[in-house]
């Protein structure tokens, strides 16, 4: 599990979440919840779609503490 910040912003239309770590990923819903679950799915599609992007590359992984 990994977990990432979000920054909500309430609208008139409902929830606005983005994740600053992931640039462009941003999702909506009607309530704070709908929109983190949202927010959820879009982080796990925009993390496929760099894996995919890199297939074949030489990968490695680094852990990091803050």
């Amino acid at each position: 599990m990994t977990r990432y910040l979000v920054v909500l912003e309430r609208t008139e239309e409902g929830v606005s979440v983005g994740c600053p770590g992931l640039p462009g990923c941003w999702s909506q819903g009607a309530t704070e919840q709908e929109a983190l679950e949202n927010i959820r799915i879009a982080i796990k599609e925009y993390l496929a779609a760099v894996r995919n992007s890199l297939e074949g590359a030489d990968l490695r992984e680094v852990e990091v503490t803050i």
